[in-house]
């Protein structure tokens, strides 16, 4: 016998989209510490793109991710401004669109489009699928 697909009431949508905009309101705001503990101990977060390409493009552990966040926030003049352009919930998953808008220290200005695929359990992440323009984020931050 199959069993019925129990569907999340509205509220508990809402509550994964406000919980995913939350996460990038404190990327915003430069708190990497705040962004992690809303991160379960076991997520996973994958980069899209091709590593031998793009060195960023990859699949991050807890203690990976931060590092690279620290990283990246290191390399801005005033952080990186995530602003959610539209998103939408179903199940434990929430997709995003955001915009990005920030300088780096050596003159470079990013200016990103991204869709994010955003898992969630018992209100952690679990898993994140990171989409974006990868050329764009390459000649910004990493060509020399």
């Amino acid at each position: 016998m199959v069993e019925p697909r129990i569907y999340p009431s509205r509220n508990d949508r809402e509550d994964q989209q406000g919980l995913a905009e939350e996460l990038f309101s404190l990327f915003s705001a430069g708190n990497v510490a705040g962004v992690m503990d809303r991160m379960a101990e076991d997520v996973t977060w994958r980069v899209a793109g091709k590593p031998a390409l793009f060195p960023v493009a990859g699949l991050y552990d807890k203690r990976r991710l931060r590092a690279l966040f620290e990283r990246m926030l290191a390399q801005l003049e005033n952080g990186l401004e995530m602003t959610v352009v539209s998103s939408i919930a179903e199940g434990s998953s929430v997709a995003m669109e955001i915009e990005s808008v920030g300088d780096l220290r050596n003159g470079r200005a990013y200016r990103q489009q991204y869709h994010f695929f955003i898992t969630f359990r018992d209100g952690k992440v679990t898993v994140v699928r990171e989409y974006l323009d990868t050329q764009h984020a390459f000649d910004v931050w990493s060509r020399p």
